[in-house]
């Protein structure tokens, strides 16, 4: 019986489901037994009857006890039950059961069928805990057993392969399923785990770990311990959708970039640090970048101002939604994006901009950062931080061209002044090489470090992008998207970035219209009217009007940036009317010959050897470059005097450096020209790539 908690019920109900208890059980069986005794006794009924149903019953409950499983005493007290009932009830019919001896007797035997039920349920409770102890003990023996051989096995694969014995004091299986973390101690005598870290990929091999899984040596609690990673699911080549969550991110609590292979989010902290993402064409660099802005985008005290040389192609998918064909701003939309420049004018006007913020936050926030107690600005949704995407950033700052080296120029003092004042940079380059990493301020302050490899080994230094890290290879991460990541919070190893497609970039930007911050009062005062004005409908015309560029709409020139190329104004020639009876194209070409004889002149110097060539089609209008001709020449000179064992870029560049000044880069540039055009031949691959000169070349004999 059981209380129905409905308030309209008034009182107790039967539970008719419920299975019997000792009570309930003893008075259901006595009362059983009464009930059949009396009315055998008025019916006449042979007493045998009653024997035969209660040994029927009691054969019954035993086969029923025995598919459960139960002990043999609790078969027992119900077969015995059984058979009592049936006795005393067949005993009843002979002398009848209203005697007081009968009804005694009767009474008794419930009270024992009660005793004996409570202490069986009792004895299989106990069992039935002692079988799941059992199993329990035994699925930890089992389990044990996995991670002592695991510990066993690796201890002595260190050993063979590292030459130290650890302890190994636990062993972590990872929920996801793909590894393996080893918490071990190392020997006394002062090793460090770097002895293990450095021979990481000894260590996978000889564990002949899947290709694009590792096992990677990290700090462990103290200075005397280590924790080694060991990867045996190679998550890298899957491809993996960038989460569907749009929550609202901090600059403070970290930006996710992507995965480890442990499937854990990584995250960049870029309050003061800068990053640098490297990654040739093919290996998702592109779509990195979408990555980091859809997280900048979903931080409510980030503003993104993007710079891209490429037709702005990097910032346009984030910025197009928020405005309609004319240009005209969407309601309840906004850029996902603050800012996006795609030529050099507009690009140096941001960058100016930038420079000035940086320096009005540090007269306007003075009182702020003393009531905070510190020197950095404290970023808020009000005071938002701004964070500078530059793509193919790092190519810019190694750039010889003189308006695109002021761009580079202009962006290095925006990494060396606006720390405190909350501006910061992630530039991107094609190639982690010495041109891109020569810069001390990048190096320095981009402690945030990416190398997407795509399996590329073409320029993919991980040496010098992560110093101090031994074992990485292009070959470990071999898929589009996949790379390595190092942070100062986090040792450098293989992640994966999320993949992120054109209508989940236009789902984030309208998940995340409201929540941009808008730029506090001084800084927008400090950005001026080119901050304000750069979603007017003329100054974007470029991003609609496929006829239009970048250049055609870019503002004017701010103080202090001259208006004026340093080269020829070719674009000048198309405002010039064609003279009668002659074409526009006649009238072109001939007002750029007077340019180039007014500025150069169109005859070689006297002595001037030139060696024998082909001519080009067209003008070579890279000859004209002041500066340029000279050390370009010297060069290929060069290249002829190697005869036919050639050369290289970097033995071109060392010899034209003390000269000339000439970059390795350049010289690169140079060679692929000339191989391209027939002048050169290039012999061999990767580091042994060489140059011969046509004269030279196996073919010619």
């Amino acid at each position: 019986m059981t209380t129905d908690t409905n308030a309209a019920s008034t009182g107790p109900v039967w539970d008719w489901a419920a299975g019997h208890g000792p009570v309930t059980g003893a008075l259901s069986a006595t009362t059983g037994a009464f009930a059949l005794a009396t009315t055998a006794t008025a019916t006449g009924m042979p007493p045998a009857w009653a024997l035969v149903v209660g040994t029927a019953g009691a054969i019954g409950h035993s086969a029923a006890g025995l598919r459960e499983r139960l002990a043999a005493r609790t078969l027992a007290l119900r077969a015995a039950s059984w058979l009592a009932g049936a006795g005393w009830t067949t005993w009843a019919i002979t002398t009848g059961p209203l005697t007081w001896a009968a009804l005694g007797s009767l009474a008794t035997l419930g009270v024992g069928i009660g005793a004996a039920t409570h202490s069986s349920r009792l004895h299989e409770e106990a069992r039935e805990e002692e079988a799941l102890a059992a199993a329990a003990r035994q699925v930890a023996l089992e389990l044990s057993a996995d991670r002592r051989a695991i510990a066993a096995e690796w201890v002595d694969r260190v050993q063979r392969v590292c030459g130290i014995t650890l302890r190994v004091l636990g062993v972590e299986m990872w929920p996801t399923g793909t590894g393996f973390t080893i918490d071990a101690e190392l020997p006394a005598g002062g090793t460090t785990y770097d002895r293990i870290a450095k021979e990481s990929a000894k260590l996978s091999a000889d564990a002949r770990l899947p290709h694009g899984c590792t096992a990677t040596a990290g700090p462990g609690i103290d200075q005397g311990r280590v924790l080694i990673d060991v990867t045996n699911v190679n998550v890298l080549e899957q491809e993996v959708f960038y989460p569907s969550d749009y929550s609202r991110l901090s600059i403070h609590t970290g930006i996710p970039w992507g995965l480890r292979t442990n499937a854990d989010e990584i995250k960049a902290y870029l309050r003061e640090q800068c990053a640098l993402v490297v990654g040739p064409t093919g290996s998702g660099k592109t779509n990195m970048v979408h990555t980091i802005l859809a997280g900048f985008a979903r931080a409510e005290d980030v503003l993104t101002w993007v710079i891209d040389l490429n037709a702005g192609s990097a910032g346009l998918p984030w910025a197009r939604p928020a405005f309609d064909a004319q240009g005209r701003p969407v309601d309840g939309m906004r850029p996902g994006i603050d800012w996006l420049a795609a030529s050099h004018k507009e690009a140096m006007v941001m960058l100016d901009a930038l420079v000035r913020v940086a320096k009005q936050r540090k007269v306007a926030y003075q009182d702020l950062m003393s009531q905070a107690n510190t020197d950095l600005l404290p970023i808020s949704p009000q005071i938002p931080q701004i964070m500078l995407v530059v793509d193919e950033g790092a190519e810019i700052l190694a750039s010889t061209d003189r308006e695109v080296r002021k761009l580079g120029e202009r962006i290095l003092e925006v990494i060396r002044i606006a720390r405190a004042m909350g501006a910061r940079t992630v530039l991107t380059a094609l190639g982690a090489t010495g041109a891109v990493l020569g810069n001390l301020m990048i190096r320095r302050e981009a402690k945030v470090r990416v190398a997407l490899t795509g399996g590329e080994k073409e320029g993919m230094d991980l040496g010098k992008q992560f110093p101090g890290s031994r074992g990485l290879k292009p070959e470990q991460a071999p898929y589009k998207g996949a790379g390595f990541m190092g942070t100062p919070e986090s040792e450098t190893a293989l992640f994966k970035s999320w993949r992120i497609l054109p209508n989940q970039i236009r789902d984030i930007v309208a998940a995340t219209a409201d929540r941009h911050p808008v730029l506090d009062g001084p800084s927008a005062t400090a950005a001026g009217t080119a901050y304000a004005q750069r979603w007017n409908p003329d100054r974007t015309q470029w991003m609609r009007d496929t006829t239009a560029t970048p250049t055609d709409t870019a503002p004017a020139a701010t103080s202090g940036q001259s208006s004026a190329g340093a080269g020829l104004n070719l674009s000048a020639l198309r405002d010039k009317q064609a003279p009668a009876g002659g074409s526009d194209e006649d009238a072109a070409v001939q007002a750029f010959m007077d340019q180039i004889d007014k500025k150069f002149g169109t005859t070689d110097e006297p002595g001037t050897a030139q060696p024998e060539r082909p001519a080009a089609p067209g003008l070579n209008l890279s000859a004209l470059q002041p500066g340029d001709s000279d050390a370009r020449q010297a060069a290929l000179t060069l290249l002829l005097a190697a005869g036919p064992g050639g050369t290289g870029a970097s033995a071109i560049a060392r010899a034209l450096a003390d000269a000339h000044g000439t970059t390795r880069q350049t010289v690169v540039g140079w060679l692929k020209t000339w191989a391209e055009e027939g002048e050169a031949v290039r012999v061999g691959e990767g580091t042994k790539t060489r140059y011969v000169h046509r004269q030279h070349a196996p073919d010619q004999g």
